[in-house]
């Protein structure tokens, strides 16, 4: 049964854009009834709230697209306002005849596609969540900053004067970024020689100031995920895992279930099976930054945690192959980091 049969009288989609947002009242058959634009302003936010309060009074639910994005500001102005505010992902868009298409008919399909939801989706909370993610978003950046740094002086090297490729053969990355950083102009061995030189230094500094960048990101988002004491204690959960697990959890009762959050998490199993073979398969659907911190604290257990040694050997001796076994593995993590950051314990 949809969730919110009986539940509440008018659903407003609200198809969400840079510039611009647009919104459409339907009631709880589907019917419309008004629709309007506004602009992306507090002023905007405020008239749209005084629209819905004339056009669709009583019980009412806004199935909002992209509130984590360009919808941001117009969902925390309505949860302020203490509306109800649901998350609607992009909705399936069937082939449309002529290739029919514009923000009033997306909004529309956005409050129908709420209507027709069993389990609806809670906004992500700003705050300290936002605060972990912007900090994360830009580290990872950072991180990738150095990786192409590193890679570009090597690349740099490889068609450099022979002398000088001699002089920085041999050094481990950091001593060749250090080597490289130091290194002085010398206009007297030709143009060539100079270019390289001012290519290397500028390469290698860049390499230092974004690992400069990276540490310092990281000490700031050690210092908020840091009260969650209990998430942190857990193996294999560092920093950067902990950091990305509070992004995509956000905050207690957002999801339904532990098996909700296996799902966002890309780590619920897929049935796969077929005549006498029963089995299932890895899911390549979810978040998949949140997938790839799983996996990280399932490989660091698999090296240092006995229990998970056992279970390997275990699964090993039952015929299931390691993949099998890491996705298994997954689906624990996800189950167990779920209720730890619950507050329900193990």
């Amino acid at each position: 049964m949809p969730m919110l049969a009986g539940r509440v009288d008018f659903v407003i989609g609200v198809d969400t854009h840079k510039q611009s947002h647009t919104a459409a009242a339907v009631d709880a058959l589907g019917g419309v009834h008004h629709v309007t634009s506004i602009s992306t302003d507090i002023a905007g936010y405020r008239s749209l709230l005084s629209w819905a309060r004339a056009v669709a009074p009583g019980r009412r639910v806004w199935a909002v697209e992209g509130t984590g994005s360009f919808g941001a500001g117009l969902t925390v102005h309505l949860l302020e306002a203490e509306e109800w505010v649901c998350e609607i992902d992009r909705p399936e868009r069937p082939a449309r005849k002529a290739g029919a298409k514009s923000d009033e008919i997306d909004a529309l399909r956005a409050a129908r596609e709420a209507l027709a939801r069993t389990h609806l989706a809670q906004p992500r909370r700003r705050g300290e969540r936002e605060a972990i993610r912007v900090l994360k978003v830009t580290r990872r950046q950072a991180v990738r900053v150095q990786s192409q740094a590193v890679s570009q002086l090597k690349a740099l090297l490889v068609n450099a004067p022979d002398e000088l490729r001699s002089r920085l053969r041999g050094l481990s990355s950091a001593e060749l970024i250090s080597h490289c950083a130091r290194l002085h102009l010398q206009c007297s061995r030709g143009p060539e020689w100079r270019a390289t030189l001012i290519a290397l230094r500028a390469t290698a500094r860049r390499a230092q100031m974004a690992e400069a960048e990276v540490d310092q990101l990281e000490r700031e988002l050690a210092e908020l995920v840091g009260t969650h004491t209990e998430l942190i204690a857990e193996m294999g959960v560092g920093t950067v895992v902990a950091a990305q697990l509070l992004a995509s959890w956000s905050h207690p009762g957002r999801f339904r279930s532990e098996a909700a959050f296996a799902s966002l998490a890309g780590a619920a199993p897929i049935p796969a099976s077929s005549g006498q073979v029963t089995r299932h398969r890895l899911n390549r659907a979810g978040d998949r930054d949140l997938n790839c911190m799983l996996r990280t604290v399932v490989l660091t257990r698999l090296r240092h945690d006995p229990r998970t040694q056992a279970y390997r050997a275990r699964r090993r001796a039952e015929g299931k192959s390691d993949r099998e076994i890491e996705r298994c593995l997954k689906r624990y993590i996800a189950r167990h980091m779920f209720r730890v950051m619950e507050g329900r314990g193990a």
